[in-house]
């Protein structure tokens, strides 16, 4: 299948670049698999579309300052890095701007003494060797939440809270599990409520969610291995859910990739795991029922795992109903949920 097939024309100005003031303001656009139907709503109206019963799954996974500036020892240029995974108490796997400049051996000063070496290559990303241990306490004063690309601005006070979900927890991702950001804890509440159950797994959002496909065809493309765990209670309330023919209505696709990953002969394997599973139209869903997530980007891994769940023409006729609507776009735009 064609990565071409995932291209949409998007305009410019529905590429939200803050956040609604309100958390949990946005628009919602509903997507009936079954008939195609499209219904607009809002997210605080979520509950209206789930029945009693329903398990809700979130990836409380918390993202961390992992965007820092160095100064190059050869040309006394800024030079930005965006740390992906942790080698080692003093080594980095990152991502590097103008990544062919940054070769091995090119030496970095970055704030309170700390200095990087550049170790070594994995494709387009850098093992950083630094000078002393870059823990979450260094990157909580040294470092800047990573912002998409696409949000032309730099980061402010205001994005360290904006740009986490409510009930984020283990500090681990280098970008929001951003359909979580829609949640107030008066919504949960409500949702619960209801009769709702509202569980939690951990997936540490890296390379393998946020890195675009670069190949010609899906069946070409590779994940990076990312990081999860899925909590003993929220695997039994899951199976249980199973069981009893209770829907699971996963929230992002992170928490998506999380329940399928863990899924094996029946059950859900427990405890910490690593999944580089790529789904692709024509994968076959164990767990996931229903879905609740943001409009992603053309041509993403994320764009064709909601084609997969949904059917690509159904995505394609709601996105194209999105964009006329004008609904906002990516990490702190508007949601859909897919029924």
């Amino acid at each position: 299948m064609k990565t071409s097939d995932f291209l949409f024309d998007l305009p410019p100005e529905l590429v939200a670049q803050v956040p609604t003031t309100e958390r949990g303001s946005s628009r919602l656009l509903v997507l009936d698999r079954a008939t195609g139907s499209l219904t607009h709503s809002a997210v605080a109206d979520i509950g209206l579309f789930i029945e009693p019963g329903t398990v809700m799954v979130f990836n409380d996974s918390r993202v961390r300052k992992a965007r820092i500036y160095g100064t190059s020892a050869d040309s006394g240029s800024e030079v930005e890095f965006l740390l992906v995974r942790k080698e080692s108490p003093t080594r980095w796997l990152a991502m590097a701007k103008k990544a062919k400049r940054q070769r091995i051996g090119r030496r970095y000063g970055f704030p309170e003494g700390l200095e990087g070496l550049i170790a070594g290559e994995e494709g387009e990303l850098r093992i950083v060797e630094f000078s002393f241990p870059v823990d979450d306490a260094w990157l909580d004063r040294n470092g800047h939440i990573p912002l998409p690309p696409y949000i032309k601005r730099d980061d402010t006070v205001s994005d360290a809270e904006r740009y986490q979900t409510v009930y984020s927890k283990p500090v681990g991702s280098a970008a929001a599990p951003t359909a979580g950001l829609h949640f107030t804890e008066p919504l949960l509440q409500g949702l619960r409520a209801e009769g709702i159950e509202t569980l939690f797994v951990t997936l540490h959002v890296g390379m393998g969610t946020f890195l675009p496909i670069r190949t010609d065809t899906l069946e070409e493309h590779h994940m990076h291995e990312e990081e999860f765990t899925v909590p003993e209670d929220t695997a039994e309330r899951i199976e249980a859910a199973k069981r009893e023919g209770r829907p699971v209505l996963a929230v992002g696709t992170t928490s998506v990739r999380t329940l399928e990953s863990a899924w094996k002969d029946g059950g859900l394997v427990r405890g910490w795991q690593k999944t580089s599973l790529f789904i692709y139209p024509g994968y076959q869903f164990n767990v996931v029922d229903k879905m609740f997530t943001n409009f992603h980007t053309p041509g993403s891994s994320l764009l064709v795992l909601v084609s997969a769940f949904a059917g690509r023409d159904k995505i394609r006729t709601a996105y194209e109903e999105a964009i006329r609507e004008r609904y906002r776009f990516f990490s702190y735009g508007d949601a859909m949920l897919m029924l």
